[in-house]
């Protein structure tokens, strides 16, 4: 039966593991994901053992399973290498009624660069229910910078003086350009000059946590 050290043990061998196969050290993962430097010292010496919200937290940032961290790992396993790339999220993005929201680096995501389309990409979180079902509240979206997209598709639209983010399906009738909601119970927001909006990129996929 496996005692509580040597969970510890297991804890800081998997973390030692990570953390090497990222070229990075613990005070860079400290710094990175808003963890104390002696409380990341004490996992890494196997003193103490992370609660659970702070085992995700390390999962979702190596993109593994909270059992690769738990539980002991094979020694003869062939390991995969894939890049990781940090992309900035620039704020809370409003569904429905927006919401005042600065284009100011408020944390980071993180996606495997395999996956990743070309161009300049932030994320944003959905706050609001006007693009469910297709985008739940709380998701993040990640954003292909640009200026223009096709009509149907989803975009980040800044509103209201270009002061407040918005999500929103994308429909043009002529001249007309119509914000529109997935969800009925929203309005549609149509763009004119004394109501007007800019758009700043293209959704390309969200993730939604658990």
């Amino acid at each position: 039966m496996t005692n509580a050290q040597d969970l510890k043990n297991i804890m800081a061998k998997n973390l030692k593991y990570y953390i090497d196969k990222k070229g990075l050290n613990q005070t860079d993962i400290a710094q990175i994901l808003d963890i104390p430097e002696m409380t990341m010292s004490n996992w890494m010496k196997a003193k103490t053992y992370p609660r659970i919200d702070k085992i995700q937290l390390l999962a979702d940032y190596f993109h593994i399973l909270r059992s690769d961290l738990t539980e002991e790992k094979p020694t003869n396993l062939i390991e995969v290498s894939s890049q990781t790339k940090r992309i900035p999220i620039l704020g809370i993005i409003a569904c429905g009624d927006p919401i005042l929201a600065e284009e100011n680096v408020e944390g980071y995501m993180y996606e495997s660069s395999d996956n990743l389309p070309s161009g300049n990409l932030f994320g944003l979180i959905v706050k609001g229910s006007s693009m469910e079902p297709t985008i739940p509240n709380g998701s993040k979206v990640l954003i292909r910078e640009q200026s223009e997209v096709e009509t149907g598709e989803i975009a980040a639209v800044l509103v209201n003086g270009n002061t407040e983010a918005t999500l929103k399906r994308i429909k043009k009738q002529g001249d007309l350009i119509i914000l529109m909601p997935d969800n009925a119970s929203h309005e549609p927001y149509i763009v004119t000059e004394s109501n007007p909006a800019r758009i700043i990129g293209k959704a390309i996929r969200f993730t939604r946590d658990l």
